[in-house]
């Protein structure tokens, strides 16, 4: 029997687990491990309340987390708990499913001013991750800037734009939105480095800009090029184009605007004591697609920066580290030590990406590890045992299912569930 330890049960964890059981059939026991008592990762604390049919992934990873050959393993933390090395005593190899949980640095002045928040920080503290559940961004001002072209972005402009009855069968956390509910902000300014043609947003997540209740994307037609010049890109980023070159007719007639900067820098973030303005430098591509600045600077006022500019890996003690991801190649970073999914890659691609990530990785494994070697480490039963010497209480999967039931329970109208915030929560649910 091979055993295998999954450091993370988000997405990468889980399609990493559903490929190692069909690669080693029933002669392998994978176990997911997790710093935090509830399982699911980026599913549970990063994909967007308002995106019930994103977090329906999970029903899959129950499936896999259910089967005879799969545990899960909460409340235990990787470099802090228990060592890298002291896993691969244990276990025949260990793959790093840690995600990228970290948020990027604008590397300007005054992005540490308060008022300036990541957007890990912000899409946690609505989404109940228990690290940002005090964040408390300020929604006194009228205006906030949301920094970058991607998907975080939108989410963040989006989840600031929409009414509370918007949020009705969403799992937004309930002082999440008491706190939009009340909030002043009226204008939302999307600042992207370079142009349309050059966003990461998808059509999906831009396509919901144009039915929000009371706010409307804001964009200028002369951003865009020719529009013979949309017929060069890939079928999705056209589309996308499309989207927003429909925008820019739109009328602006409600109370909230998102508006869509392109081709503007941030060069730093100015206020007295918290943050009150962005000054930005208009830019233009070069002539390798990059945007060079011009030397034009404009100010954009914001009493909230919200930056969704990327993310980093959260290095491990003796595992090597660089450029915000562990080193490896093609998931192997070293005998019998893997990597999958974010921690592997960087923070590229969507949920489904990490399938044959997983697989790959599983692969790799299965090929290194002949059929009928191996058998003589102990998996979960010596790590149950060491954890035990440490005064440490993991949690298992029916442990996962006495928290989901509650947070079901406390639910309000209309919404799937009420999460608990705080680790302490979660243990006193399951009498700890």
């Amino acid at each position: 029997m091979r055993h295998f330890a999954i450091v993370g049960s988000g997405p990468a964890g889980f399609y990493t687990a559903e490929a190692l059981e069909k690669a080693f059939g029933g002669a392998a026991r994978i176990d997911l491990l997790d710093r935090y008592p509830v399982p699911y990762g980026l599913i549970r604390f990063g994909v967007a309340p308002d995106h019930q049919s994103l977090k329906a992934v999970s029903k899959r990873y129950d499936k896999v987390a259910e089967s005879d050959g799969v545990d899960f393993i909460g409340n235990v933390t990787v470099g802090r708990d228990l060592s890298i090395a002291e896993l691969l005593d244990l276990y025949d190899a260990v793959i790093l499913a840690t995600g990228a949980p970290h948020d990027r640095k604008l590397g300007v002045p005054g992005e540490d001013l308060p008022g300036v928040v990541g957007s890990a920080e912000f899409v946690g503290w609505y989404n109940g991750h228990p690290e940002f559940a005090d964040l408390d961004p300020p929604f006194g001002g009228s205006h906030a800037v949301v920094v970058g072209n991607g998907n975080v972005a939108l989410d963040c402009a989006r989840i600031l734009s929409k009414t509370r009855h918007e949020f009705e069968g969403s799992d937004i956390v309930g002082h999440a939105l008491d706190a939009l509910d009340t909030s002043a902000i009226r204008t939302i300014t999307i600042l992207g480095r370079r142009g349309p043609h050059q966003i990461a947003m998808t059509p999906k997540e831009l396509g919901e800009l144009g039915h929000l209740e009371e706010a409307v994307p804001v964009v200028d037609a002369a951003d865009f090029p020719p529009v013979e010049a949309d017929d060069a890109l890939d079928p999705g980023l056209r589309k996308s184009v499309t989207l927003l070159r429909g925008f820019a007719d739109l009328r602006q007639d409600k109370a909230k605007h998102m508006v869509f900067d392109f081709f503007a820098k941030p060069l730093r973030v100015e206020g007295d004591g918290r943050v009150e303005r962005v000054i930005v430098e208009r830019t233009e591509l070069d002539d390798k697609g990059g945007a060079r600045g011009t030397g034009e600077t404009y100010q954009v006022p914001a009493s909230l920066v919200i930056t969704a500019i990327g993310y980093s890996t959260s290095p491990i003690p003796d595992v090597p580290f660089e450029s915000g991801k562990f080193v490896n190649q093609r998931g192997r970073i070293s005998d019998r030590l893997y990597a999958v999914g974010w921690a592997r890659r960087g923070p590229s691609g969507t949920i489904g990406t990490n399938r044959p990530d997983g697989y790959e990785v599983a692969d790799l494994i299965a090929a290194a590890m002949p059929a009928g070697s191996g058998g003589e480490r102990e998996g979960a039963t010596g790590l149950k045992r060491l954890l035990e010497t440490r005064g440490m209480m993991p949690t298992d999967y029916d442990d996962w299912r006495k928290i989901e039931e509650t947070e079901i329970a406390r639910a309000r109208p209309g919404s799937p569930r009420e999460k608990f915030v705080r680790h302490e929560d979660w243990l006193r649910t399951l009498g700890r």
